[in-house]
């Protein structure tokens, strides 16, 4: 069962592990640094589907697909499924998954969905709720476009401090025993907001929920930055992750060279044109099942702070002026004995 370790942190006693992974992207993920390490590249990224919406479903249908096929276990045998997006009413993750005929939880973190939803699927397990939980999220670059900015065909100019959305999706399945990568700690975020009203800005505005829930964390479990061999946030990108460099240090807490971000790692910046990096519900995602625990696995990687961040905005409240609240959840990984 979970138990509580300070005031916000959660101590998965039986330690859940991620038995299955998998991460496919669009091609321009697949040009990127980590291209070759994507279970699958679309150059196509309508997937032959009639709309984007429609991609982005198949995208996640796809991660989920072969990370349960990796590790044999059928579809039939997950007892809850935790997913999300960036759409409304989370219809990539309502369509695309609707097939499966698994019980559905659907969540909404922004580009933190990914935490959201395997820290979710970790403590149902870890409390005996159930013995096998996939969580899958997704993002396109398309779709978000549409939904919060302009249509493409508008050709908008982006600033420098602008990130690009990841076309991509990753899955993992969770369960109660087996080798790879376990689920050991928990701490869920709680909502920060500097003010920031430019959506051309997440970077900063999430930057404040990233330093906050460390911060929480180290302070739960007396521990600091240079005790884990990586730490990384996402997405904040490259002004983001600045802020929460000055953040944290304010705050006593210095990050070293084994602190990085998931927008910064997805794209290559310099040949890209991604300006400040990647963002998105799969970029964090992405990088979690393509590069992180592969590491972990071949024990280059043994005690990881994974720690998405999101942007909890819609169309509607900037519209209305409103500022940009963020949120990010840390989970710690470790290598299983």
């Amino acid at each position: 069962m979970p138990e509580r370790c300070g005031k916000d942190t959660l101590i998965l006693s039986n330690s859940p592990v991620i038995v299955g992974y998998a991460a496919v992207g669009g091609k321009k993920e697949g040009e990127g640094p980590l291209g070759k390490q994507l279970d699958a590249v679309f150059e196509d990224t309508h997937l032959g589907m009639d709309t984007w919406e429609q991609a982005e479903s198949a995208l996640q249908k796809e991660a989920l697909t072969r990370a349960l096929d990796k590790t044999g276990v059928a579809k039939s045998q997950l007892q809850y499924l935790f997913a999300g997006d960036l759409l409304n009413q989370n219809i990539a993750s309502t369509f695309g998954l609707r097939d499966m005929d698994v019980p559905l939880l659907g969540q909404f973190g922004a580009c933190s969905t990914m935490g959201q939803t395997l820290a979710l699927a970790a403590i149902f397990v870890d409390s005996g709720a159930a013995d096998l939980c996939g969580a899958v999220t997704s993002s396109h670059f398309c779709t978000a476009e549409r939904q919060f900015r302009f249509p493409l065909e508008y050709g908008g100019q982006r600033t420098p401090t602008s990130q690009w959305t990841a076309t991509a999706s990753g899955a993992v399945v969770v369960g109660r025993s087996g080798k790879g990568v376990c689920v050991r700690e928990v701490c869920v975020g709680r909502v920060q907001d500097l003010g920031v009203t430019d959506m051309n800005n997440m970077g900063s505005a999430m930057a404040p929920a990233a330093a906050d829930t460390l911060c929480r964390f180290f302070q739960d479990t007396g521990t600091k930055p240079a005790d884990y061999d990586l730490i990384a946030t996402g997405d904040l990108g490259l002004v983001g992750s600045r802020l929460n460099r000055e953040l944290l240090a304010q705050k006593g807490y210095t990050l070293e060279e084994n602190y990085t971000d998931c927008g910064l790692l997805l794209f290559d910046r310099d040949t890209q044109d991604v300006h400040a990096g990647g963002s998105g519900c799969g970029c964090s995602a992405a990088v979690l099942c393509a590069h992180f625990l592969p590491l972990m696995e071949q024990g280059k990687l043994r005690s990881v702070l994974f720690a998405p961040t999101g942007a909890l905005m819609s169309p509607t409240s900037s519209q209305q002026g409103e500022s940009i609240p963020g949120i990010c959840h840390v989970l710690h990984l470790v290598r299983c004995p």
